[in-house]
């Protein structure tokens, strides 16, 4: 069974690995450059590395982490819409504007960091997934 929604549900787990990627590719030099002996580190959380390294650097892993979050919630309702039937046409649509504004809201928040700018790409986002949803559950109800 084939579903267009799952198109956009693979660009989306692209795109996570795309930030981890960067993430890695500006945070471990920042880490070598802060002096930071990965072999000696026991324990450590995020909060940790925020102190550590600029801003700028953590930026692209704040957005990461932000991937692991609300995103779930988009895998899964997408998975509920294919396996209804349902994720073709009007839903597909809706799930690559939401792709699209989390892409863009990732960009926002890995470069400039604009909070105005990254809150309105993420309710955009939100109202995408709330659609969704709804339309899952009239699928499934």
């Amino acid at each position: 069974m084939h579903s267009d929604i799952l198109r956009p549900m693979v660009v989306l787990i692209a795109w996570t690995l795309v930030m981890l990627a960067w993430t890695l590719a500006t945070r471990l030099p920042a880490m070598k450059a802060a002096g930071v002996d990965m072999g000696k580190l026991v324990g450590t959380k995020a909060s940790d590395a925020d102190r550590a390294l600029p801003p700028q650097v953590q930026w692209k892993a704040h957005n990461h982490n932000h991937l692991m979050e609300q995103p779930t919630l988009f895998y899964a309702v997408c998975a509920v819409l294919a396996l209804s039937g349902t994720g073709d046409g009007v839903n597909a649509w809706i799930a690559w504007a939401y792709v699209g504004l989390r892409i863009v809201h990732s960009l926002v928040q890995a470069t400039s960091n604009r909070v105005r700018a990254r809150f309105l790409f993420f309710m955009l986002s939100s109202l995408m997934l709330v659609a969704l949803t709804l339309h899952a559950a009239l699928a499934v109800f």
